[in-house]
This record gives C-alpha cells, sequence and structure tokens, in this order.
C-alpha cells in the first residue's frame, strides 16, 4: 500500500480566508491525505469506452420555462440588508492590498 499523501492544509485555509487552530489542521491534514489515497484507488479502475457525464441517469428538461414576472422593488430587496445607502448594500472593503 502506498503511504498516504499528503496536502498543505494551511495553505488550502489560507485560500479559503478560514483560521485553523492546531489541533484542526492535523485533524483536516489526515482527512485530506485519505481523500488523496482514495482518488489513487479511482486511477486504478479501467474506464476505456466510457463516456464522461454529470449524472448517473440521463437528465432531460429539467429546467422550467422562462417567464417573465414581476421583480422585487428596492424597497423590498433592501429590507434585510445590514446597511444601506441610496438604494444599495453597504458591504464592508474586501480588497486586500
Amino acid at each position: 500500500m502506498k503511504e498516504p499523501q499528503t496536502m498543505d492544509v494551511e495553505y488550502a485555509a489560507n485560500l479559503a480566508r478560514i483560521d485553523l487552530t492546531v489541533e484542526e489542521k492535523k485533524k483536516f491534514n489526515g482527512q485530506l491525505g485519505d481523500i488523496l489515497q482514495y482518488f489513487e484507488k479511482l486511477k486504478a479502475v479501467d474506464v476505456e469506452g466510457v463516456e464522461p457525464m454529470a449524472h448517473a441517469f440521463p437528465r432531460h428538461n429539467v429546467w422550467d420555462e422562462d417567464e417573465s414576472r414581476a421583480g422585487f422593488s428596492a424597497e423590498e430587496a433592501l429590507s434585510n440588508a445590514p446597511a444601506k445607502r441610496k438604494d444599495q448594500v453597504v458591504v464592508p472593503k474586501v480588497i486586500e492590498e
């Protein structure tokens, strides 16, 4: 059996913009290593002649017909906004310098 693969959990957490404790990093490193090991098993499956698909069963006509209907007024759309100004939602700045 191959040695378990590892993933840089700290790098992935940084990409996801989440802070992890040392215990969480250890826990997730093991779990992600198990997932990567499972992918190695999947690589061994013979898929010659199998067409790629998005679903296990054929799916047709899953969308409703497009119908025009009235939307929300600005007041209704902003009724739950934590902060608003001039009919717009105010959000914190997210650009890093």
